[in-house]
């Protein structure tokens, strides 16, 4: 009996040291660390159902972000294995047309920085619709990548979750 008490407090305590050596490594949130242009270098996303998918995106989705010191920001993603078109963007046949809008995000505008959120406040966007405002919880694990993290969104039936792995071009 002792030996398993003891065990369960080094478990216990290792853990709790892990969690905090994590907590320790990340950098704290702040607009002088976030300013600047991000390559989008991975994607993953899961749903309500505990689905996962690590390459929602394709495996080598293309992007950046920049966000600047006098709070605007830009972004585009894009997912692997777009094809081209095969005339100009509105001579091209629809289907061509709707599976290059469906295979990427771009907007532009302003940014504020809250806590562990950055709200997008949209400006310009390929996609019309009326939320204007898109949150993003965010995280830094060392001064050259950047998570950012959607809320639940629903997304082709489902609430879907999309986390974006960003490193910073130098």
């Amino acid at each position: 009996m002792k030996i398993a008490a003891v065990v369960t407090i080094l478990l216990i305590a290792s853990t709790a040291f892990a969690q905090a050596q994590t907590a320790a490594k990340q950098v704290p949130v702040t607009p002088q660390v976030v300013v600047g242009t991000w390559r989008l270098v991975a994607v993953h996303s899961w749903n309500e159902k505990g689905e996962v998918n690590k390459e929602p995106y394709g495996p080598h989705p293309t992007g950046l972000i920049t966000y600047t010191a006098d709070g605007r920001m830009s972004v585009l993603e894009t997912y692997d294995g777009r094809k081209p078109l095969s005339a100009d963007r509105e001579a091209a046949p629809v289907e061509e047309r709707a599976a290059a809008f469906s295979t990427m995000v771009a907007y532009a505008g302003t940014y504020t920085l809250s806590g562990d959120k950055v709200i997008h406040h949209i400006e310009v966007s390929a996609t019309p619709g009326p939320n204007r405002d898109q949150v993003r919880f965010v995280s830094l694990q060392d001064r050259d990548h950047l998570t950012l993290r959607t809320p639940p969104l629903m997304r082709n039936g489902l609430r879907e979750t999309h986390e974006m792995v960003w490193e910073r071009v130098k």
